[in-house]
C-alpha cells in the first residue's frame, strides 16, 4: 500500500504542477504577453478565461478516460491522462506571443490548456480508485488521502519553480522568457511519473468486476444523475476557496495591493504547505468518526470565514494576509481530505470510475473555473476591500453544504467494527 500511495502521490502532483503552472502564469504574465490590446483588467480577465477552459474540459476528459478505467481498468488511465497532459504542457511554453503570431497565439494556449484539463480530468479519477480500490476498508479514508496530497506538492513544485525565477530573473528576463521554463520542466516530470507508474497492479475490485458497463456514461445518467448533481455542488466551494486563494489573490494582490510578487507567492505558499500537511491528518479522522460530519463542519467553517478572509487580504499585510489563507484552507482540507474516499463509496465499482470522477470535475467547473474571473470582475466594483467576493464565495459555500447535506454517509461497516469498544 505504501509504495501504491506513493506512485498515486508522485502521479497527481506531477499532473497538477502542470495544470497549477498554467494558473500562476495566467495571474501574472499571460494577459499583457497574450492580450496586450487590452487593458490591464481586461487582461487579466482574458487570461482567466482561458485558465477556465481547463475547467470545461476536465467533466470532458473524465467520461473519455472514465469510460476506459470502466472498462479496461485504472491502470491504463494513469499513463495515458500523464502523457496527454504532460505533452501539453510542455507545448503552451512554446506557444509564440501575441506580437509575434497576433490572435493565433491565445487560439493555441485555447487549444491547449483544453487539452490540459483533458488529461487532468482522467488523472484523478484513476489514481483514486487505484489507490481506494486497494485499501482496507478501515484505512481507506488515509491511504486514499495520498493522491489528495499530490496537488498542494504539484502546487508548491509549480510556484516554487516561479519564485525562483522571480527572484533571479529581471521583470524583463521572466516576460521574455523565464515564465516559459515551468512549462518546459514538465518534460522532465512526466517521464518521472511515466517510469513510477510502469509496474503499478491492476486493482483487485476492477478485477473482481464480471459484468462491466457497456457505455459507463449512460449508466450514470440514468441511474446516478441526482447523485453527480449533488456531488458537483458539493464540491464547489473547495475548488472556490482553492482558486481564490491560490490564482485571484496572486492577481488581486499584485495588481491592486501592489504587492510583491514574491511575496504573495510565499504567503500562498505557506498556506498550501500546511494544507498538504494536514490531508492525512483529516483524513484518518474521516476513517474514525465518518465521512459526511467532516465535509458539513468544513462547509460551515467556510460560509463564516469568507469575509475575513477578503478582509485580511485587503490589508497587504503578509501576516494577516496568511492568516486570512489559512482560515480557509482549514475549512477546504477538513472537507477535500475525505473526497477521495466518499466519492467513489457513494458509487457502484462498475461505473465508479466515470461517476466519481465526472462529479468532481464538475464540481470544478462550478467552483474553479468562474471564480477567479467572478472574483476579479467583482473587485472591480467595490472599494479597497472586495466585500462582493466574500459574498460570492459565502453563497457557494452555503450551496455546498445544503448539498453535503443532502448526500448519505459511506463510511464502511468494517471500519466501525475494526474500532475498540468503547465503555
Amino acid at each position: 500500500m505504501l509504495r501504491l500511495a506513493a506512485a498515486s502521490l508522485a502521479g497527481t502532483a506531477i499532473e497538477f504542477y502542470d495544470f497549477f503552472v498554467y494558473g500562476t502564469a495566467a495571474a501574472l504574465v499571460l494577459g499583457p504577453l497574450f492580450f496586450p490590446t487590452f487593458s490591464p483588467v481586461a487582461g487579466t480577465l482574458a487570461a482567466f478565461v482561458t485558465f477556465g477552459v481547463g475547467f470545461v474540459a476536465r467533466p470532458l476528459g473524465s467520461v473519455l478516460f472514465g469510460h476506459i478505467g470502466d472498462r479496461r481498468g485504472r491502470r491504463p488511465v494513469l499513463v495515458a491522462s500523464l502523457l496527454l497532459t504532460g505533452a501539453s504542457t510542455v507545448a503552451v511554453g512554446c506557444v509564440p506571443t501575441y506580437d509575434t503570431i497576433g490572435v493565433f497565439a491565445p487560439l493555441l494556449l485555447l487549444v491547449l490548456r483544453f487539452l490540459q484539463g483533458l488529461g487532468l480530468g482522467g488523472e484523478w479519477g484513476g489514481a483514486v480508485l487505484l489507490t481506494v480500490e486497494h485499501a482496507p476498508a478501515e484505512r481507506r479514508g488515509l491511504w486514499s488521502s495520498f493522491p489528495q496530497v499530490g496537488p498542494a506538492l504539484g502546487f508548491l513544485l509549480a510556484n516554487g519553480v516561479v519564485l525562483g525565477l522571480s527572484a533571479t530573473l529581471s521583470e524583463a528576463q521572466f516576460a521574455a522568457w523565464g515564465w516559459r521554463v515551468p512549462f518546459w520542466a514538465a518534460g522532465v516530470l512526466a517521464v518521472v511519473g511515466l517510469w513510477l507508474r510502469s509496474s503499478l497492479a491492476e486493482s483487485p475490485r476492477f478485477l473482481e468486476i464480471d459484468d462491466h458497463a457497456r457505455v459507463p456514461l449512460a449508466e450514470v445518467v440514468r441511474d446516478h444523475w441526482r447523485l453527480v448533481l449533488l456531488t458537483a455542488g458539493a464540491l464547489a466551494i473547495g475548488y472556490a476557496i482553492f482558486y481564490a486563494v491560490t490564482t485571484w489573490s496572486l492577481a488581486y494582490g499584485t495588481e491592486r495591493l501592489g504587492v510583491d510578487r514574491s511575496v504573495m507567492l510565499t504567503c500562498i505558499m505557506a498556506v498550501v504547505l500546511v494544507k498538504g500537511s494536514l490531508t492525512p491528518v483529516a483524513a484518518v479522522l474521516g476513517d474514525r468518526y465518518g465521512r459526511r460530519p467532516l465535509t458539513l463542519i468544513g462547509c460551515a467553517a467556510a460560509a463564516l470565514w469568507m469575509f475575513p478572509m477578503v478582509a485580511l487580504l485587503a490589508t497587504a499585510e503578509p501576516l494577516l494576509m496568511f492568516l486570512g489563507f489559512l482560515g480557509a484552507m482549514l475549512a477546504f482540507i477538513t472537507m477535500f481530505a475525505v473526497i477521495a474516499a466518499y466519492l467513489p463509496e457513494l458509487y457502484e465499482p462498475r461505473v465508479r470510475c466515470t461517476g466519481a470522477a465526472v462529479g468532481y470535475n464538475l464540481g470544478g467547473v462550478l467552483g474553479g473555473a468562474l471564480t477567479p474571473i467572478a472574483a476579479t470582475a467583482l473587485a472591480e466594483q467595490g472599494g479597497r476591500v472586495p466585500w462582493g467576493v466574500g459574498a460570492y464565495l459565502t453563497g457557494i459555500a452555503l450551496l455546498s453544504l445544503g448539498c453535503f447535506a443532502l448526500l448519505p454517509e459511506t463510511r464502511p461497516e468494517s471500519a466501525v467494527a475494526a474500532e475498540p469498544a468503547t465503555g
